[in-house]
């Protein structure tokens, strides 16, 4: 296991990925039972955006560097609702800043405990051995929060169904490996049939190579119910054109996270694509 998110940190993809996880965050908070959040890929928590790892891609400057200016204010949407739903994501971004400026970006981890509960309980699961280490020393204080090493698929069967029956689970691969898009399927489907009710939430990258239309064809032959595609794009997909966009694979979204994502996304598109604003909202299966 050779992959190591800091590289990535703060860019399009995460910026999308944790607005839509940090909406949800918000909806499972309304009700008074607790929920559990499982992360299967976790990755260290939070992330310098100064560091050498950051530094040698800058891709967080086409992310979450064109939201937050370098002293740490606000660049807004064109939209007011639009910016109204990326308060939370702003919330966890601020708090890991809190000295001021624009050094730190929280990953799915962090969203998670910033957003979360005193009696919710979160499970980070990280394969990569020093990032394992890093993560279990960012979270040694948090009591709710319980980390682990194991292979991703190991995490999401050993967590499921949580005791509290509520719950998100993240299924993040880095799909370097021919069969991440087969793994990540598996666990989706697994998952599933140990937890109907969960919020279960699958990232995928948009590149040249069809992946990501391959893949949504293949989580909707699972014939689970409930399960939303979200899909932005920051340029035009092209072979060897890197990476395009990203998107999630939603089944079971808490309400109404469906409604707000149509009012979020195109005003995101705009500011962070390069070219012309590209989204999609859609039901890849319902009821």
């Amino acid at each position: 296991m050779n992959y190591r998110h800091a590289y990535h940190a703060g860019n399009h993809a995460d910026v999308l990925k944790h607005a839509v996880l940090a909406r949800a965050l918000l909806h499972m908070g309304r009700k008074d039972k607790g929920y559990c959040v499982v992360d299967a890929h976790a990755g260290i928590g939070v992330y310098d955006l100064e560091g050498v790892e950051a530094g040698k891609t800058l891709e967080w400057q086409g992310g979450a560097g064109r939201l937050i200016d370098g002293t740490g204010r606000a660049l807004t949407l064109e939209d007011a609702a639009a910016e109204a739903l990326l308060e939370p994501w702003r919330q966890a971004v601020a708090a890991v800043n809190d000295g001021g400026g624009f050094r730190r970006y929280p990953g799915s981890p962090e969203v998670a405990a910033q957003l979360s509960r005193a009696h919710d309980r979160l499970v980070f699961n990280e394969l990569h051995p020093a990032d394992f280490e890093t993560l279990s020393a960012q979270y040694a204080g948090d009591w709710r929060v319980r980390v682990t090493c194991e292979e991703a698929g190991v995490a999401v069967k050993a967590n499921l169904p949580p005791a509290e029956r509520r719950g998100i689970v993240l299924i993040d691969p880095p799909y370097e490996r021919a069969d991440d898009a087969e793994r990540a399927l598996t666990m989706l489907r697994q998952g599933h049939k140990r937890f109907a009710t969960g919020c279960f939430m699958l990232w995928y990258p948009v590149t040249g190579d069809g992946l990501s239309g391959r893949l949504a064809a293949a989580a909707a032959e699972l014939g689970l119910a409930r399960m939303l595609v979200v899909e932005m794009l920051v340029r035009p997909v092209t072979i060897n054109g890197g990476l395009a966009g990203s998107g999630l694979i939603i089944v079971n979204p808490p309400w109404p996270l469906a409604e707000e994502l149509p009012v979020l996304l195109p005003a995101l598109a705009e500011r962070l694509n390069a070219s012309e604003p590209a989204w999609r909202v859609e039901w890849l299966t319902g009821e």
